[in-house]
């Protein structure tokens, strides 16, 4: 059975740039890994009906946190048998985001705390009732919000697919999110956490030793 490891963060964190250094860092160690990043946009009506709904294409369906959050839940259940078939065959499944996200910034648009009800339903409905499989390491990649904010703004910029969209352009929301996040890990909530620095450079090789235990 292969290791889960999630990494999380917030909006333009550089959680893409870490999902590539630790697939090359896995790959030269000898270890086999895939990669999934969710929403699966492209992939899942639900996943779809979030871009959609975050680009305000279905009248107030973003404002409804739940609705939302079941929306990002039922995405990942969808995809649950992939990601144990990777589990099967694969040293490493690495997941770009997973069910804290959706914990994180449905909490921070409640403005609640990861010790909050929202935080207990997301449990109940992933975990408990979908039953996705528990994450055994996660990362989260920490970066002050104004920086995360300018490089998602930067990317917007030079890729008309991936324009901002309602909760990038929140910068308040960003921020309480953050928060958010902090105490997920300190709470080693789901799984145990490993906090990077993302405005640093990482040791990708050193971070793996630490993330994955032998096979």
């Amino acid at each position: 059975m292969g290791n889960l490891v999630v990494i999380e963060g917030l909006d333009g964190a550089g959680k893409r740039t870490l999902t590539d250094g630790l697939t090359k860092a896995l790959h030269d160690q000898g270890r086999t890994v895939t990669t999934l990043a969710f929403p699966r946009y492209g992939r899942s009506v639900h996943a779809d009906l979030i871009h959609e709904g975050l680009h305000r294409r279905h009248g107030d369906l973003t404002d409804s946190v739940y609705g939302m959050g079941l929306l990002y839940a039922l995405d990942r259940r969808e995809a649950a048998p992939e990601i144990r078939a990777g589990l099967d065959t694969h040293d490493v499944v690495l997941l770009d985001r997973y069910v804290a996200s959706n914990a994180a910034y449905g909490a921070a648009r409640l403005r609640q705390h990861a010790d909050g009800e929202f935080v207990r339903w997301v449990r109940e409905i992933e975990i408990d009732r979908f039953g996705l499989p528990l994450p055994d390491a996660q990362i989260l990649l920490r970066v002050p919000p104004a920086v995360a904010a300018r490089r998602a703004e930067q990317r917007a910029s030079t890729d008309a697919a991936r324009a901002k969209d309602a909760f990038e352009s929140d910068d308040d929301l960003q921020a309480r999110c953050a928060a958010v996040y902090d105490e997920l890990a300190a709470a080693s909530w789901l799984s145990g956490w490993h906090v990077v620095d993302g405005a640093a450079g990482v040791d990708h090789a050193a971070l793996v030793t630490r993330l994955v235990h032998p096979g």
